[in-house]
């Protein structure tokens, strides 16, 4: 009972002590049935006693009727006294009841330690149900545990699936960095290459306008020397003669109106300036969004960003090559609208370097603008008041600072402001710029191509998880229909066994009346007797 009791206490019960629990209980099945075969004995002794009992009666009554006849018959003075004779009947009669109540309290004791080991059997039934209960669960923990592991191989091999294609996604984003560097680079000697040219620009605009300054202070000075000759002049004259000459007063207005086209021109020349430095932002602005969208459309994987790459780049690509152009062709003129003089020289070594290149760069550019370069020139013509015959290359942001041909009539000795246009220009950063957006077009399809097939696999792993889903929903349902069977072979056990309670109780309460009856007659014939007596 000891033991049981521990195994009862005990919280983590394993599935190993069931065989225990059935050796313990096979042997308190076999103390039952000694004891059962005991109580048999005593039974048998019970009755037998009984049966002296009233056997001891029959002699005591067959005494007692001795004795009345002896005493009625008292007749003869020989005859023994009657002490002598009860005396050995009454010694007979304190042993029988001495043994009855021997046997009385054997009785007891045997009742005690029947009840004692019929509340050990509930005892050890109540484990046994306990132990059973543990053990299914133990069985049910144990199937959870299989599907589990299962669930976790799974669930590795999908992680190591996945490690594979975090490894490749971060090998292109490698590569990826590496073209953008690239791309920074050649960007970065593109815009020195630029800066460079703006300087010389300026300090030709610098030359250009210390020029001016120096004519107008000429023009300023001979039409002050004109004033004073026509002051000294009419100086003698009379009153009616002192009149301003035709030609002085035309050469003063003529004079005039050339310093105000002068001032419009500058203003113009401002103006125009300023336009393109602010275009100039927005495309480096639209080439740095470009960069980004790449990245960005490089490292997600999802439709949707995919998408937005690819219309970005689709609606990015004339602008961003339309910008590389415009800065190219803009970097080569200043901001007074003056082409810098080359050496023939330096002309013949970009030639030479960039013949072969030239070659390649026109069918390109033209290949991947669509015409859209052409659209471009004839809007800035149509903006800046040129025709849009005038070529691509040429600065129509700078107007042409024109001015009537009677002006500068009366002043042969100046010379004329305007710079021949240069014949040779450099192209180089357009190819350049091609290729590279073709590089990119080129990485972005292979992108696409990568996300489409890791769509795929994202689709297959869906599909796989959602056969596992309905794989384990399968086992679950045949989980529960195997659980209901086992509760009901379960409940059916358990009605058995409180069945065989019920006869066995039954039994044992007919045993118990039986003796409570045998033991109530005794003290009844005993009373009897002493009152008789």
């Amino acid at each position: 009972m000891s033991n049981i009791l521990i195994l009862i206490f005990d919280s983590a019960f394993p599935a190993s002590f069931i065989p225990q629990l059935t050796d313990e209980l096979s042997k308190v099945d076999g103390k039952l049935k000694l004891t059962e075969s005991l109580l048999e004995s005593k039974n048998l002794e019970i009755k037998k006693i009984n049966d002296e009992k009233k056997a001891s009666m029959a002699a005591q009554f067959a005494a007692e009727a001795t004795l009345r006849r002896v005493h009625a018959a008292q007749k003869d003075d020989d005859m023994p006294p009657i002490e002598a004779i009860l005396a050995p009947l009454e010694a007979e009669l304190k042993l029988a009841r001495q043994e009855i109540a021997k046997l009385q309290d054997d009785n007891k004791a045997l009742d005690r330690l029947t009840k004692s080991k019929e509340a050990a059997l509930l005892e050890a039934e109540r484990t046994v149900q306990v132990a059973m209960a543990k053990a299914s669960m133990v069985d049910d923990l144990q199937n959870k545990n299989q599907e589990l592991m299962k669930q976790i191989e799974i669930c590795q091999e999908e992680n190591k699936i996945l490690d594979k294609m975090h490894r490749q996604k971060v090998a292109e984003v490698e590569k990826l960095t590496q073209t953008v560097r690239e791309l920074e680079e050649a960007v970065l000697a593109g815009g020195a290459a630029a800066n460079a040219v703006r300087d010389y620009q300026r300090k030709v605009q610098e030359m250009n306008e210390e020029r001016k300054t120096l004519d107008r202070e000429l023009a300023r000075a001979k039409v002050t020397a004109n004033r004073v000759a026509t002051v000294v002049a009419n100086e003698w004259k009379d009153a009616n003669d002192k009149v301003m000459p035709v030609k002085q007063w035309l050469e003063e207005r003529r004079f005039l109106q050339g310093e105000m086209q002068q001032l419009r021109d500058k203003l113009n020349i401002a103006e125009r300036t300023a336009k393109s430095e602010a275009q100039l932002k927005e495309k480096y602005q639209l080439r740095l969004k470009v960069l980004e969208e790449t990245l960005r459309g490089s490292s997600s994987s999802s439709s949707s960003s995919r998408s937005a790459s690819d219309g970005r780049s689709t609606s990015n690509g004339p602008s961003r090559r339309q910008s590389l152009g415009g800065a190219d062709n803009l970097s080569k003129y200043g901001s007074n609208g003056f082409l810098p003089k080359r050496s023939p020289s330096s002309q013949r070594a970009l030639s030479s370097s960039t013949s072969a290149v030239l070659k390649h760069a026109k069918g390109t550019s033209k290949s991947f603008d669509g015409g859209t370069r052409s659209l471009d020139r004839g809007s800035k013509a149509l903006l800046n008041g040129g025709s849009p015959n005038c070529s691509f290359n040429q600065p129509t942001d700078v107007p042409k600072v024109t001015e009537s041909s009677d002006t500068w009539k009366g002043n042969p000795d100046e010379k004329p402001t305007d710079f021949p246009p240069a014949d040779t220009e450099d192209k180089v950063p357009g190819m350049l710029y091609d290729l590279l957006q073709k590089e990119v077009v080129a990485l972005r399809k292979a992108g696409h191509e990568k996300d489409q097939s890791l769509k795929d696999k994202d689709d297959a792993i869906e599909m796989l998880a959602k056969k596992v889903e309905t794989l384990t929903k399968a086992m679950e349902v045949e989980a529960k229909k195997m659980r209901r069977e086992v509760a009901a072979m379960e409940k059916e056990v358990a009605a058995m066994r409180v069945d065989k309670e019920h006869e066995n109780r039954a039994k044992r309460f007919s045993h118990s009346k039986s003796t409570v009856s045998a033991a109530q007659v005794l003290p009844v014939r005993t009373e009897a007797w002493g009152v008789a007596g």
